[in-house]
């Protein structure tokens, strides 16, 4: 390597033009082939430094998200739910709820596709620029629970309040008691036009009470703000994942 290169290779390095320094020779004995001009050399370089970037925006944002697995709505089986309204399920996935803050609540039974969606939406919104957190319900209430007791709270909220799209699974599958419900508020409702939130649940609305400790004002009062600019997809069907056993 003369010493031309060697000081190109760590000005590459400090400015981290990691597309320039893996590319670069290759490029350069193709522009000779093929006689490109400077310019069209000077592109191709900086379209794949762009790219790479864009590439490893997507991976950090995904990786942020903690999305339990890789779904998307092409890989969704569509012939399997008994009711599903798959035009209204597409139309979400142009994502024209989020600039509006608007909700989402994905309802059914156990293993009709909830979840699979919710992770595709999540995935979807990240490779649109979007800060997106995935968690269950009952990792929310055990989380504020260990704030409260470090007094991290406030951060703890902070971090369910930042993302752009919070999807919160598994609502209502295990019983929630009076600091968890009022936890679970406080998320809800302090996103409340300020972000957009993806819900899964087994349970019908009207249920609700039940999965917040009984208390009928506070499911009101979070209902209120959660379906005001919300869309509910409802799901029936037979388990997926029992499918085997079913048709046995």
């Amino acid at each position: 390597m003369s010493i031309t290169e060697q000081v190109l290779v760590q000005q590459l390095e400090r400015l981290q033009l990691r597309y320039f320094l893996q590319h670069y020779p290759d490029l350069v004995a193709q522009a000779a082939r093929e006689s490109w001009t400077h310019g069209h050399f000077l592109e191709q370089l900086v379209a794949g430094e762009a790219a790479r970037r864009d590439e490893a925006r997507v991976a950090r944002r995904v990786k942020a998200a903690h999305l339990p697995g890789l779904k998307t709505l092409d890989g969704f089986d569509w012939s399997w739910p008994k009711k599903i309204n798959r035009t209204q399920v597409q139309h979400l996935f142009r994502l024209e709820f989020l600039p509006q803050q608007g909700n989402v609540i994905l309802l059914g039974g156990v293993g009709v596709g909830k979840t699979h969606l919710a992770i595709a939406l999540a995935h979807t919104a990240c490779l649109q620029g979007h800060a997106v957190l995935f968690t269950r319900a009952v990792d929310i209430v055990t989380a504020l629970a260990a704030a409260q007791a470090t007094g991290g709270l406030k951060r703890e909220l902070a971090r369910l309040l930042k993302p752009t799209l919070l999807v919160i699974d598994e609502l209502g599958y295990l019983p929630i008691d009076k600091f968890g419900a009022d936890g679970l508020f406080q998320v809800i409702s302090q996103r409340y036009e300020r972000g957009s939130t993806v819900i899964t649940t087994n349970r019908a609305f009207k249920q609700w009470p039940e999965i917040f400790n009984n208390d009928s004002t506070l499911t009101s009062a979070l209902l209120d703000r959660l379906l005001h600019h919300a869309e509910s997809v409802v799901i029936e069907g037979r388990s997926y994942r029992m499918r085997d056993q079913t048709d046995a």
